[in-house]
């Protein structure tokens, strides 16, 4: 029996060299591992240099992990920014010059378009016939009735700086269509203003710097 005991004691008297002398509460022991804050922890595989490996590798794994996210997310945007943008070709370019109305049908066509109409100071032509277009797209009642009174104030009422030309017939064809506004109540006068558009400025267009450049970067394009 004094055997057992004397075997007993000899095992405490390791685990207490192991574990070292008794903390206060809330005094984590010496041999604790940074992921255990409690002082709970007996392990002994947590050294200094063991936590330190550990940490260089967690550091170099999101790292990597953040980097493979930054180009998975430019990879996104470059799809996204090719898709949006829309670059006309040369033949496309030649074609504008054949047919104002094959030109407003384009995008990118009327957006070079309406470039050289703000360097003349008539954007507001353009503009009014594409609101109008929107316009005639419009199928509920009460967006009618507030982009029908939009056009009016920005286009066609004398008070607004962006007033458009049309002759006294049509304003008064308007006038009389406010009451029921409708799709189609500014068809004749979008039909006058693209008129103008096509005998005045669009010849104009096909002479000026922003046209021919546009002309001479894509033939530039094919040479090299």
């Amino acid at each position: 029996m004094p055997q057992s005991v004397s075997g007993v004691e000899m095992r405490k008297r390791q685990q207490g060299r192991i574990e070292g002398p008794p903390q206060a509460p809330g005094h984590p022991r010496p041999n604790t591992c940074c992921l255990c804050w409690c002082g709970c922890c007996k392990c002994l595989w947590y050294t200094p240099s063991f936590i330190m490996f550990c940490c260089k590798h967690l550091l170099a794994w999101n790292e990597d992990r953040r980097e493979r996210s930054e180009r998975q997310t430019c990879t996104k945007m470059d799809s996204i920014e090719a898709t949006e943008e829309q670059h006309p070709t040369l033949d496309e370019v030649i074609a504008w010059s054949r047919s104002f109305e094959m030109m407003m049908r384009s995008p990118e066509g009327r957006d070079v378009f309406r470039e050289f109409l703000r360097s003349e100071y008539s954007e507001e032509n353009l503009m009014f016939w594409m609101a109008c277009e929107e316009l005639k797209k419009e199928t509920n009642s009460s967006a009618i009735d507030e982009k029908a009174r939009i056009i009016y104030e920005d286009y066609v009422s004398i008070l607004s700086p962006k007033e458009v030309s049309l002759d006294s017939r049509v304003r008064e064809v308007i006038n009389q269509s406010l009451d029921e506004p409708s799709g189609t109540m500014y068809e004749e006068a979008q039909l006058q203003i693209y008129t103008l558009m096509h005998r005045d400025s669009f010849p104009r267009f096909l002479n000026s710097s922003v046209y021919r450049d546009l002309l001479n970067s894509k033939r530039a394009c094919l040479d090299t």
